[in-house]
Order: C-alpha cells, then structure tokens, then sequence
C-alpha cells in the first residue's frame, strides 16, 4: 500500500493529530497496533497517525506493541516518523517545558522484543539512531514557533512503568543521560531494522527524581505539563510534516543494504 508517505507515533496526552481524517484498521503478523490509524492531507504530504499507548491510553509502556506499531505503518507506506514523546530531565537546566530533539539513545528496558528478525544475521548500524533529516526538520520547525528546542541529547529509555529511584536518576545522569522516557526503545531501533527514517522530539514534563528538589516524579504532573504544550506541540509537528522532503537522502532509507533478510511472518 502506499497511503502515507510520513506519520506521527503520538505520546502520552497526544492521542489525536489530524483533522478531516480517515481511519484505517491494520493486521499484522506481530498482531494489531496500539489503536486505528488515521491519515490525512498535510500541505503535499499524506499523513498518518497514530497514539502509542492507545486513543484511551489502554497500554502502559512495557505492554506497547511495537512491532505491530511499526509494521503497519510500513504497511501502509510510511518511509519518514516523528516520535514525539514526554520525558523527564536529568538536567537542572533542562526543566518542564523545554524542548528536545535527541541524538543518541541508551537503553535500559528489559524483556522487551526488539527485533522483527529472529533468525539470520541482520545486525543493523544503529550508532546513530535518529535521522538527521528528520532532526534538522524538527529544529526548523521548533525555532519557527519561537521554540528554542535542544539540539541533541542522550535519551535513557527505561522499563517503567514506575519511574527512577533518586540513585537511579542520579546514575543515569552520570552516565550522560539527557532526558529519561519509558517508550523510545524498542521504538527507535525497529524502525531502523525496517529501514525507516525515525526522529524524536521530546517535551520535559518534569525534572527526574535524582536531579534536584524534595518530591518525585508524579503522573499527574507529566500529564498536566504535556497538557498545557500539546498545541504547540501539535502546531511544530503539523509544521515538521509538511516540510520533510519527498526524496531520502540520508542513511536510513540504506540500513538494510548488503544485509541478507529473512522472510517475515
């Protein structure tokens, strides 16, 4: 199928994206997608969409379908994804509100499946694992609205679902972690195995606990701040799509070369 070229994998208290959309209900061998997708017309750009936990944020992040997720947007077409996502800063600086488009990416989930390849030698580059076209669009479209987004960071992508002890925020800052999150991993990584173009942007809901003050890490709190930036969030993403280009010229679209596939379900 070719029915959208580009979609948005929406995070917590992003459950809707597009208006005048038509929704498309998608089979996969790794079983259905966190929810329906809609696509819709942006600028020159045929869009999808689609809310990671579920439109009534049914799944947590450990019970996420991924691989569904990301086969069925392949299915329908889709070559280039913005992911974006709440995060916790692991940096005094970087407190609720702020802006970042990552870089780099450390994870510490566990008993997660994160390949679509379970036989073969399929070992895909991921040094880097966002696109820098990708990136470059989300700054672009960030600095547009008055946003001044960082520009690169390390995301640690956690099991969850309870978030960090104090010495494990502490330790994940040390070891060069930016900003914390519970859903960039397997994410990231298995669109790279499907040769997708994948970029992050994420908004800080929160300082994490080991960084600085005298409480932790609340749900309520992540919600009310993504909350009060979704529109703008919204506006630069809708801003970001339109301004992706038609052709690829990066190495995502080329991170299968010379490797031998196997057959998929």
């Amino acid at each position: 199928m070719d029915i959208a070229a580009t979609a948005v994998i929406g995070g917590s208290g992003l459950y809707a994206l597009l208006t005048d959309a038509e929704e498309h209900t998608v089979e996969t061998p790794y079983g259905p997608p966190s929810d329906a997708i809609t696509v819709a017309t942006v600028g020159d750009q045929r869009v999808a969409f689609l809310p990671r936990h579920g439109r009534d944020h049914r799944f947590p992040p450990h019970r996420i379908p991924y691989r569904a997720n990301l086969f069925a947007l392949k299915q329908l077409g889709v070559r280039q994804i913005l992911a974006p996502c709440a995060v916790g800063g692991l940096r005094a600086d970087l407190g609720p509100g702020t802006f970042v488009v990552p870089d780099q990416l450390i994870d510490r989930t566990s008993g997660r499946v994160q390949t679509f390849y379970d036989t073969g030698a399929v070992h895909v580059n991921f040094a880097d694992p966002y696109c820098p076209v990708g990136r470059t669009t989300l700054l672009t479209a960030a600095e547009s609205h008055g946003i001044a987004a960082v520009d690169g960071g390390t995301m640690v992508v956690v099991e969850g679902p309870r978030f960090s002890t104090r010495a494990e925020s502490r330790a994940y800052t040390a070891m060069g972690g930016t900003v914390i999150n519970m859903t960039g991993h397997p994410e990231a990584v298995l669109a790279r195995e499907l040769a997708l173009c994948y970029s992050a942007i994420a908004l800080v809901t929160d300082l994490d606990a080991g960084v600085e003050g005298d409480h932790g890490v609340t749900q309520e709190e992540v919600f009310r701040v993504f909350g009060e930036n979704t529109e703008i969030l919204r506006k630069m993403l809708l801003d970001a799509v339109s301004a992706l280009p038609a052709t690829r010229d990066c190495p995502c679209a080329s991170s299968l070369d010379g490797i031998q596939v196997p057959d998929q379900p």
